[in-house]
């Protein structure tokens, strides 16, 4: 937990909180947090700064807050990607909001296998507990935007193109794409498949909603590496 992250509920003042949840048993247990001691703090879609401890029982922890930051930039990017397996789709959502993506579409394809949709992850509070993990691990506080489309052909040609109209428009794909362009800090719309890759019927629907078919390389990569990679060699991260 590189940042703690504040909610509006946390403060008993303007400028301090009393934690009893998850945050202070970590604080404690793990960081030996002690009277005096100053932590990196952030709140929830505001402004990052430090907390200092003001006080310590064995029940909460409560921390004067100055917060005069301004959160890490976000990736100027929409990130679009095949549902993956509930194991994997933990993994990535952390890694998404670690890395600063703030719009993450999930969307059906052909690979998707249907039970990966009742997955208690992509309920609200589920997918909402990893969002906010990454955050943390990220020093961030801008909460992402999860968008589920459980239709690919209505999303693709209803709302991908406007999504992508400006935007430096790209599909990854391994089989008869160009390579991976340079990084540039220019608003992106990048779609990643599913195992095994977007079929030629979706490749084709992407490529006519406005989207480039680019590659990494001869390698294969599983779905939770490919984001991080990508969006390093996209971005200028």
């Amino acid at each position: 937990m590189n940042l703690i992250l504040l909610y509006t509920s946390d403060f008993i003042s303007p400028h301090l909180v009393r934690l009893t949840d998850r945050r202070f048993h970590h604080m404690r247990s793990v960081h030996q947090a002690q009277v005096g001691e100053a932590f990196k703090v952030g709140v929830l879609d505001g402004l990052v700064g430090q907390g200092k401890v003001s006080a310590l029982s064995d029940d909460y922890i409560e921390l004067q807050v100055q917060l005069d930051q301004a959160p890490p930039k976000p990736l100027p990017l929409h990130l679009i990607m095949a549902l993956p397996r509930p194991k994997m789709l933990k993994r990535t959502l952390e890694t998404a909001a670690t890395l600063g993506v703030k719009d993450l579409w999930l969307i059906n394809s052909y690979r998707v296998d249907k039970s990966y949709w009742s997955t208690p992850i992509l309920k609200a509070d589920k997918t909402r507990e990893h969002l906010l993990l990454g955050l943390e691990q990220a020093g961030d506080t801008r909460l992402p935007r999860v968008h589920l489309r459980k239709r690919f052909k209505p999303f693709v040609e209803d709302e991908l193109p406007a999504l992508a109209r400006n935007t430096r428009a790209l599909v990854a794909h391994p089989y008869d794409a160009a390579p991976c362009p340079d990084p540039e800090a220019s608003p992106t719309t990048l779609a990643i498949g599913p195992e095994g890759g977007f079929i030629a019927y979706e490749v084709e629907k992407l490529q006519e909603a406005g989207l480039e078919s680019i590659h990494l390389g001869r390698r294969i990569l599983r779905v939770e590496t490919a984001v991080p990679v990508l969006l390093s060699r996209l971005f200028p991260l």
